[in-house]
């Protein structure tokens, strides 16, 4: 099973945030409260990863509610790979795992959104990022003032 990397934790605890604040500013709704335990448990025994199949139940649910909200592929329409590229020009993953995409969990699907992501070098970063994020709300330009 993949880890899943404390930073997707983190940014799970500020989905559930903003989702659910704190009634009074001090209690945790359920949903943060157990991703909280989590995180801290990782930070206290210095480690960067939790165990997808270990994880406390309540914290890997709330865990995949956020994980729903996120893109579920990195790809832009321009696959390298399928023109003999062992890495993706257009995404940065590899064949292998262009091809088994379908097939992966939501962990390793994350592990490796956090491997290109780190990298930025494919041109979903760079070159093509408007084309990466189609779809997403794009800020609305101003009219120009009339002179």
């Amino acid at each position: 099973m993949a880890g899943i990397h404390i930073t997707d934790i983190e940014s799970a605890i500020n989905y559930w945030r903003t989702r659910e604040p704190s009634p009074d500013g001090v209690a945790l709704p359920a949903p943060t409260r157990a991703l909280a335990e989590v995180y801290a448990l990782l930070v206290y025994y210095h480690e960067t990863e939790a165990d997808e199949a270990t994880m406390p139940p309540k914290a890997l649910a709330a865990w995949l509610a956020w994980y729903e909200s996120t893109p579920d592929t990195p790809c832009i329409a321009i696959c390298s790979t399928s023109q003999g590229d062992d890495l993706c020009k257009g995404c940065g993953r590899t064949f292998d795992e262009v091809q088994r995409w379908p097939e992966m969990g939501p962990a390793a699907k994350r592990a490796t959104w956090r491997r290109i992501t780190l990298d930025a070098s494919a041109w979903r970063f760079n070159k093509y990022a408007e084309r990466a994020a189609e779809g997403q709300s794009a800020p609305v330009a101003e009219p120009l003032p009339k002179e």
